[in-house]
């Protein structure tokens, strides 16, 4: 599994699409970790790397991916803006 770039940008695909079964924003962060792991092995920046620096990468490009993810989007369950006036009152 090392080796195979492949699998881990699959793997990120297939939790992509559990993301939009199960929606909350949880394997969202999973999934870009996984892609960024293959995109980093395809490019050969782990190189020949054991399993734990190939996790290690997964683990700190999901942390990052999910907190990046909140500040963009915001907390889930934030509250709804209401709009107290209306663009056609006069």
């Amino acid at each position: 599994m090392e080796s195979n770039w492949w699998v881990w940008v699959v793997a990120g695909f297939a939790l992509a699409t559990v993301e939009v079964l199960v929606p909350g924003y949880v394997f969202i962060g999973f999934a870009i970790g996984a892609v960024l792991t293959g995109l980093l092995l395809w490019a050969g920046v782990l190189g020949a790397a054991g399993i734990a620096p190939l996790l290690l990468a997964f683990a700190l490009a999901s942390l990052a991916a999910w907190i990046a993810l909140r500040v963009i989007l915001g907390p889930p369950g934030e509250r709804q803006k209401i709009w107290r006036r209306d663009i056609n009152d006069n």
